[in-house]
C-alpha cells in the first residue's frame, strides 16, 4: 500500500532531480512550480524522505526562502549538506547561502 502522499512525494523528487549543480531552489518554489504553492511544509516533509530513495535525490539543494539550510539535521552527518553544496561552488556561511540570489533556481524558469 502506498502512503498517502506517495504521488506529490514523487513530484517533489522529480523536480528536485532537476535542479542543476552548484543552484538551490526552495521548498516554496518547488510547491509553487507542483501547483501547491502553501505546500512548502509538505514539500520539507518529502525531502527528509528522500535521503532513502533511489537513484538519489540532491537534497541538499532545497533551503528555506532566506537560504537557510534548515534540513541539515536529516543529513548522514550536520555538515554534510553544507559539504555538498560547498562542492559545487555555493558559499555557506553559519548555515547560511551567501549568494542565494545568484544561486536560487526557480523550477518554472529555464535557465
Amino acid at each position: 500500500m502506498k502512503p498517502e502522499n506517495y504521488d506529490f512525494n514523487h513530484r517533489v523528487f522529480d523536480v528536485v532531480r532537476l535542479i542543476p549543480p552548484g543552484r538551490v531552489t526552495t521548498y516554496g518554489a518547488i510547491a509553487a512550480f507542483l501547483g501547491s504553492k502553501r505546500s512548502s511544509r509538505m514539500v520539507g516533509w518529502a525531502m527528509n524522505l528522500s535521503h532513502a530513495i533511489d537513484p538519489k535525490i540532491p537534497a541538499h539543494r532545497v533551503v528555506n526562502r532566506q537560504g537557510l539550510l534548515t534540513g541539515k539535521m536529516h543529513f548522514s552527518h550536520p555538515d554534510r549538506m553544507q559539504e555538498l553544496l560547498e562542492a559545487e561552488g555555493v558559499i555557506v556561511c553559519n548555515d547560511q547561502i551567501q549568494n542565494f540570489n545568484d544561486v536560487f533556481w526557480v523550477p518554472e524558469i529555464p535557465l
